[in-house]
């Protein structure tokens, strides 16, 4: 695809993605969406490697079949957005690869095998899970789903499988240490490694004060 062209469609998908997710309010928003994918563009530029299109383009649709929102995991809207637009094959198989391996699967899950495209945009979808935008995002889907804050009789549930983590409902406390913590030991490229050490940093200290105010008999 010419590069006037793939301009096109990456404006195109952006819009599409917005409107798709304009009425979300559980942290995967336009916002997390716009964050992903400009975080996933800095990645590459620093990185200097990666196919920039198919960076944009798994960016942009990396969450639109999330299974967390749409309760499959068959990727139907982006399969159906790619072939509306007579995306080539080759870009299409590669694409659907990724997003399909891009999310965090449990505690004790591998990752599933990832192109550099795909390990770049994973990493940028995980830092916006961390830090003050990652607390922010943990609350407002641990309310969506009608998760108690922290349950201190409670311990973690550090997931063996993919479908143990699916079927997890502990507090929004609990998946600090389930998901969020680990996350910084689990990024693909040296620049998301050293993007995640103040993001990681900003978490325990909450998590610090958090502890302090709940045990207010100390």
């Amino acid at each position: 695809m010419e590069l006037k062209k793939q301009q096109k469609f990456i404006y195109d998908t952006a819009e599409f993605v917005r409107k798709f997710f304009s009425q979300n309010t559980d942290g995967h928003d336009w916002w997390h969406t716009y964050r992903v994918w400009q975080l996933s563009l800095k990645i590459r530029k620093e990185e200097k490697q990666g196919d920039h299109f198919i960076i944009e383009t798994e960016s942009l649709l990396h969450d639109i079949d999330d299974w967390k929102l749409t309760g499959k995991t068959k990727l139907v809207n982006a399969e159906k957005w790619l072939s509306a637009h007579k995306i080539e094959k080759k870009f299409c198989n590669h694409i659907f690869q990724d997003i399909k391996n891009i999310s965090y699967k449990g505690a004790y899950v591998s990752d599933d095998v990832l192109s550099l495209e795909g390990k770049i945009v994973q990493d940028a979808d995980r830092l916006d899970a961390m830090g003050a935008i990652g607390i922010a995002r943990a609350f407002a889907y641990g309310g969506s789903k009608h998760r108690i804050l922290f349950d201190p009789e409670a311990r973690p549930n550090m997931h063996k499988s993919f479908s143990e983590y699916q079927n997890s409902d502990g507090s929004t406390i609990h998946h600090f240490y389930e998901k969020l913590l680990l996350l910084k030991d689990r990024m693909n490229t040296e620049t998301a490694r050293n993007m995640a050490d103040q993001r990681h940093q900003f978490m325990k200290n909450f998590l610090k004060q958090f502890n302090k105010e709940w045990n207010v008999k100390e």
